[in-house]
């Protein structure tokens, strides 16, 4: 079976602003207001006029309803919500109502600059690679709240060395939700030789849907580290990992059904993994799937 999956190279204020509710009742009544001498043009309701044929007062009227307004949600929620946005669907959500689109602009600036940051990290968009440039675009977008940016300034500390600042920002990014942060963090757990707290976040990120952290988890239930050894669900994260696209998974679940191991044994199924993960460059499953056609002539 393959080692674990490190952590990878990139993840994928205004003022006050509220909603209020209308009032169905109409404008309020203004008992001081002098009315035009002549007859009223408004129909009487039946209501008002059997209050007025029994001679009494109309009710004092009731206070307007509370105002709301998302502006005044915890920061941290509002980051939670937006964690695994990404910049479409934060623009969306933002465009939606003016009471989102003020309470999450921080957030939106912050996909600016994790853009630009990813720019310079990476040299696209017309800008030559300058690491510096991109730390201060993603340490500035993880100040403003964005998960993303947090994984980001931890995947470039980790590559600088400085694991324990990595640590922290993946750490940030995990309790917000982000699927990448809690792989990452997890990562962090296990090269710190605590594979039980490794697993509980690799597993909160498998069951996410994020292939990377599938595939880890599978690989502590295959070797029993951190966590029971069960070989029935090692290969079924193995194959839900494979499914979304991870290579070293296909491999894995390529070996599962050929051997029997967690799944029943089926060598056609064996054999479509083994392509699949060939056909993405697993080097081991295309020097196995070319012997298999060797012998096929």
């Amino acid at each position: 079976m393959d080692s674990i999956d490190t952590p990878p190279s990139s993840s994928s204020a205004g003022g006050l602003c509220t909603l209020r509710f209308r009032d169905r009742r109409g404008p309020p009544h203004s008992p001081n207001k002098k009315k035009k001498p002549g007859i009223s043009s408004a129909p009487i309701s039946t209501h008002d006029r059997h209050r007025r044929d029994r001679g009494g007062d109309a009710p004092p009227s009731t206070p307007p309803p509370p105002l709301a307004s998302f502006s005044d949600l915890p920061f941290d929620v509002l980051a939670r919500v937006a964690a695994t946005f990404d910049v479409p669907n934060l623009w969306a959500a933002s465009m939606a109502c003016r009471a989102w689109r003020e309470a999450l602009r921080p957030l939106r600036e912050a996909m600016v600059l994790l853009r630009w940051g990813k720019r310079f990290r990476h040299g696209h968009g017309g800008v030559r690679p300058n690491p510096q440039r991109a730390l201060e675009y993603f340490l500035k977008g993880a100040a403003l709240g964005s998960a993303p940016a947090m994984v980001d300034a931890g995947v470039m500390y980790w590559e600088m060395g400085e694991k324990e600042k990595a640590m922290a920002f993946y750490e940030k990014a995990a309790e917000l939700g982000h699927p990448v942060g809690q792989s990452n963090l997890g990562t962090c757990y296990l090269e710190a030789n605590w594979p039980e707290k490794a697993v509980q976040w690799f597993r909160q990120a498998a069951e996410s849907g994020y292939a990377r952290a599938q595939y880890n988890l599978a690989l502590c239930l295959h070797r029993g580290r951190g966590v029971d050894y069960n070989l029935q669900d090692a290969a079924k994260w193995y194959l839900k990992a494979a499914e979304g696209g991870n290579v070293r998974a296909m491999y894995n679940t390529s070996l599962c059904y050929s051997l029997g191991e967690g799944k029943p044994r089926n060598i056609q199924r064996a054999r479509m993994w083994l392509k699949c993960a060939a056909d993405c460059g697993h080097k081991k499953a295309q020097f196995e799937h070319g012997l298999e056609l060797f012998n096929e002539i």
